[in-house]
């Protein structure tokens, strides 16, 4: 734009001399348009508004030497309405047949040049501003996304460590009060029996007898009663296991690596040997990622498919192109195989302990 002008006011003294008039009109058409780069609406039309209105004045003063800077302010309104359609951009363009009717070149030239310089800025580079923009929303919405489902799922792995805990407590409980239930009555009796056999047992033997007779009776009906009040209120190995798993979740968060625990299927088809490996193993991981990763996340992936069970292991630390077995890695295999098992590592992004064991 500014340039431009300069060509208009320099062909213009060539011919006549610049007028002071043409000059200070020139000046305010510039700061005009300048503002018609702000990015309020209303004075953006405005300044565009004004603009015009003064280029009319310099053009009604020297039509040839500013034609160029009109074509450059059709361009500029254009530019103003959002979403307008190409071809409307080739009618300043049109003006070029009467030059080249009359056989000038450079002119059209510089027409064409604009032309193409605002199809570009107006549609291409903004469209691709505008698909940028998507992409970064996009991305930001994403990342909130996992942000959520990350925090919901340690509300989730701390609800269910609290009901597991809970419900331990309520089965100690039950348990002890059980036990109190049962065996208080029964134990009293029994050293009330017994406070009185020592009593007779210099007096009467024969009643002293049947009165131990029975006391070991009542005991030995006690011990069945705790045998299977033991096997009845003993808690099962999967809410055992859950518990212990969330348990090293919530250790590894506390220590500043965020670990997560992801399961799919249906959990009571573990058996209690399989619980016994995945517990074993996970703990051997998690504790090698640790001491030896230097990562910031950890994740527990446990899938229950309908003949086999896949565990994984997996940090994002430094990694490893080769590890030589220790005590540790030994140990882990020695599980898996027992179960007739396969167990494989992913070391070169972070570091992968991955398991299959198969159920009956």
């Amino acid at each position: 734009m500014v340039v431009l002008c300069l060509y208009g006011l320099i062909d213009e003294a060539r011919m006549t001399g610049v007028s002071v008039r043409i000059l200070l009109f020139v000046s305010f058409y510039i700061g005009l348009m300048s503002i018609k780069e702000l990015k309020a609406g209303k004075m953006r039309v405005i300044g565009a508004v004004l603009a015009v209105l003064i280029y009319l004045v310099i053009f009604y003063f020297n039509r040839d030497s500013f034609y160029l800077l009109g074509i450059l302010t059709a361009f500029e309104i254009l530019s103003l309405f959002q979403g307008l359609d190409i071809k409307f951009y080739f009618i300043p363009t049109a003006s070029i047949v009467f030059d080249l009717l009359t056989g000038v070149i450079t002119r059209p030239l510089i027409i064409l040049l604009l032309t193409i310089i605002y199809i570009q800025n107006n549609f291409v580079i903004k469209g691709y501003q505008s698909r940028l923009h998507e992409d970064i929303e996009v991305e930001q919405k994403l990342k909130r996304n996992m942000r959520e489902q990350e925090y919901e799922a340690k509300e989730e792995m701390k609800r269910n460590m609290l009901l597991s805990e809970n419900q331990i407590l309520e089965e100690r409980a039950a348990l002890s009060q059980t036990l109190h239930d049962k065996l208080g009555h029964n134990i009293n009796g029994s050293v009330y029996q017994l406070e009185a056999a020592k009593l007779l047992i210099d007096k009467d033997p024969e009643k002293t007898k049947n009165m131990l007779q029975a006391v070991i009776d009542q005991l030995r009906t006690g011990m069945d009663e705790i045998r299977a009040i033991l096997r009845k209120e003993r808690p099962k190995k999967e809410e055992l296991a859950m518990l212990q798993l969330y348990k090293l979740c919530e250790d590894g968060n506390k220590k500043g690596v965020e670990t997560l625990l992801e399961i799919e299927g249906d959990t009571s088809k573990i058996d209690d040997s399989l619980w016994e490996i995945i517990l074993d193993n996970s703990f051997e991981a998690v504790s090698n990622s640790m001491k030896y990763s230097g990562c910031k996340h950890i994740v527990i992936k446990l899938l229950v498919l309908n003949k086999m069970i896949r565990c994984s292991i997996t940090d994002d630390g430094v990694g490893c192109k080769e590890f030589k077995d220790g005590m540790g890695i030994s140990g882990m295999r020695q599980r898996v195989r027992t179960v007739n098992g396969a167990l494989s590592f992913e070391t070169e992004v972070g570091f992968s302990v991955n398991m299959i064991l198969p159920m009956e």
